[in-house]
């Protein structure tokens, strides 16, 4: 099972290399849940720690206030803390390369 995560967290960085994502569409392009991409997430990001590589990460956004200032951002929230809506837009991730 080890050698499965590897193989999976490693296509995930790939697919993060090429395009930015959300956690639902890398779960549905992986056939995963969004919790295990985003356990998957938390774990790539750590992995490339101190490499020529870094994980960036656009927040989750209020589409109705526009809040972006979640404490959690590998994190899916149900609703936003400022206005209570339930129309939260998901984090986005990309992984690049650091710039000096």
């Amino acid at each position: 099972m080890r050698e499965a995560d590897e193989t999976t967290r490693q296509r995930l960085t790939d697919a993060l290399r090429t395009r930015p994502a959300t956690p639902s569409e890398l779960a549905s392009e992986f056939d995963l849940t969004t919790g295990s991409i985003l356990r998957h997430l938390e774990h790539v990001a750590r992995s490339i720690d101190g490499t020529d590589e870094q994980m960036l990460v656009s927040p989750p956004r209020c589409r109705d206030c526009g809040f972006d200032r979640f404490d959690d951002r590998l994190n899916l929230p149900s609703r936003c803390p400022e206005c209570k809506s339930e129309s939260v837009a998901e984090p986005v991730f990309t992984v690049e390369r650091a710039r000096e």
